[in-house]
């Protein structure tokens, strides 16, 4: 129903036509798609974006994730991936593409490996969180992307700063991407 060429264009296009599926590209003229797929999200919610780029490194991944992205798909995909993804985030469903299915399943395993190998005494989600820590968010943010309260963030990091023996974050922060985490 719309074409834009930049990232503003496609803010201003998806406010006016309120598609139910935009595909955007990450590098944009002006406004990145990442930002673009940030304020679309944020003023209509109901519209799914789907990233379609060449760009299938990890950051670029979980930045469009961060930003509200349902679908992730590399140009290269063929005709049935590309239909089968469009289709299901139209549904309001998420779907990536299967390379970026790969590499998600393959970043989230390896990550679970290296914390139960370098800090066996945590629990699932100590470790979690301890990757979260050292990701470098706030209790704040790990609170909102765990769904839980800072209370119990505070709580479960005293109990990782115990088993790590360590006396602050900062520690534990290094000792994690010592580990390989973040």
């Amino acid at each position: 129903v719309g074409e834009a060429e930049s990232g503003q264009e496609a803010v201003a296009q998806a406010e006016t036509l309120q598609p139910d599926v935009v595909l955007m590209d990450i590098q944009m003229p002006g406004m990145n798609g990442i930002d673009a797929t940030r304020q679309i999200v944020q003023t209509s919610p109901h519209i799914g974006v789907i990233m379609v780029t060449m760009f299938e490194d990890d950051d670029s991944v979980f930045a469009a994730m961060r930003a509200g992205a349902r679908g992730y798909v590399l140009k290269g995909a063929d005709q049935e991936e590309m239909l089968r993804v469009i289709q299901a985030v139209a549904r309001g469903e998420a779907l990536f593409g299967s390379a970026i299915a790969l590499r998600l399943t393959s970043f989230f395993n390896h990550s679970k490996t290296i914390a139960s190998d370098a800090f066996p005494d945590l629990t699932g989600r100590e470790q979690e969180l301890l990757h979260l820590l050292a990701q470098g968010l706030s209790n704040q943010e790990i609170a909102t992307r765990l769904f839980i309260t800072n209370k119990t963030v505070r709580n479960h990091l005293s109990n990782i700063f115990n088993k790590m023996q360590v006396t602050d974050r900062v520690q534990a922060i290094i000792q994690a991407r010592n580990a390989g985490l973040g």
